[in-house]
């Protein structure tokens, strides 16, 4: 029986790393983990309880009193064939992919509390191995020893486009400007932040799938796999 790796996906915000992260466990039968929900849904959390104001400014003392309440888990939805996340046993796929909850994520993820409790729920998931995972610093900081890690990357409009898309598919209201400027400083947040920043780990391989299709980044992403476990 071959031992179970852990497989890290990093990169910038839509580049495309949970599409590629759920086809490849898919296809390798292992368990997904989509580490960005995770933040997603304590800033939903925040939100729903009044610790984000409208103006944007978060009440940190509360926040991290209220920590212990939030816990996210993942259950395969049978129509998709692909997980669903959970909070606190309630299903949030759908509200934890809004245009507001992608503007106040960045600044809620580059909490030093919010990280460390998260952190510790994903480790508690990836004890195993046999697990994709993929965020910001899964190969740096979440698994450092993980066997297999994969920085993607692509260019700001390509990934802007790919986001504006999504958002259109999903029937809701969308400006590309918008989108691309919330990217960038989604970027610049994420880049700069204290505890645990984007950075591509030393012994990642690099993905630029800018000018790739889906089945073309899964090939590749399968060929990398069986190089490391073979």
């Amino acid at each position: 029986m071959k031992k179970k790796i852990t497989i890290a996906v990093d990169g910038h915000s839509s580049c495309g790393k949970s599409t590629m992260a759920k086809d490849l466990a898919r296809a390798i039968g292992y368990i997904y983990v989509d580490s960005g929900a995770m933040y997603r849904c304590c800033t939903l959390f925040a939100m729903q309880n009044g610790i984000i104001a409208a103006d944007g400014s978060i009440n940190e003392e509360e926040f991290k009193r209220r920590m212990p309440e939030i816990q996210v888990s993942f259950k395969l939805n049978e129509d998709t064939g692909r997980p669903d996340t959970y909070l606190n046993g309630v299903c949030v796929e759908k509200d934890i992919r809004t245009m507001e909850v992608s503007a106040h994520v960045s600044p809620v993820a580059a909490l030093p509390f919010v990280r460390a409790a998260m952190t510790a729920q994903q480790q508690a998931m990836g004890r195993e191995g046999g697990i994709v995972m993929d965020g910001r610093d899964i190969g740096t900081a979440v698994f450092p020893d993980a066997e297999m890690k994969v920085f993607v990357t692509a260019s700001d409009e390509i990934r802007a486009q790919r986001r504006y898309d999504e958002l259109v598919a999903k029937g809701q209201q969308a400006d590309f400007d918008e989108v691309l400027s919330n990217l960038r400083e989604r970027d610049r947040i994420d880049s700069t932040r204290e505890v645990a920043p984007l950075r591509q780990a030393d012994d990642a391989i690099v993905l630029d799938n800018s000018h790739m299709t889906i089945p073309e980044q899964n090939q590749w992403l399968l060929k990398q796999f069986h190089k490391k476990t073979e």
